[in-house]
């Protein structure tokens, strides 16, 4: 189950503009913004239809966590496309935090550089 949210003042950073956009949590390393599922660059975090009962809980703790660091607000800055055509973004939130690092050093998300296989969570 996704929680939405709609974040006031979301910044999506496309070059020199930004614009209010709206943003819902798909899960803890994606957003959707305006429909567009956006992948956030440098990390993985666990899938909500995991492999095990463990992954699943950790991953709706990560979804959690990141619809609570945004919740006052994004900056996305847009990184091109994934092999798969998800749109990518480093993502701050409303303080600047880098929200890739707050979940990793939360032990909610794993570092992640695009290249090579992932390592499970189970």
């Amino acid at each position: 189950m996704t929680r939405a949210l709609t974040a006031l003042g979301l910044l999506l950073a496309l070059g020199a503009s930004a614009c209010a956009q709206s943003l819902r949590v798909i899960d803890g390393d994606t957003v959707s913004v305006r429909g567009e599922a956006v992948r956030i660059v440098g990390l993985d975090a666990p899938e909500i239809h995991g492999r095990c009962p463990a992954e699943s809980r950790l991953a709706r703790q990560a979804q959690a966590r990141l619809a609570e660091l945004l919740a006052g607000g994004a900056t996305i800055t847009r990184r091109g496309r994934d092999r798969y055509g998800r749109g990518l973004a480093i993502v701050q939130d409303a303080e600047g935090r880098d929200v890739a690092q707050v979940m990793i050093s939360e032990g909610l998300a794993r570092p992640y550089d695009g290249r090579g296989r992932r390592a499970g969570w189970c």
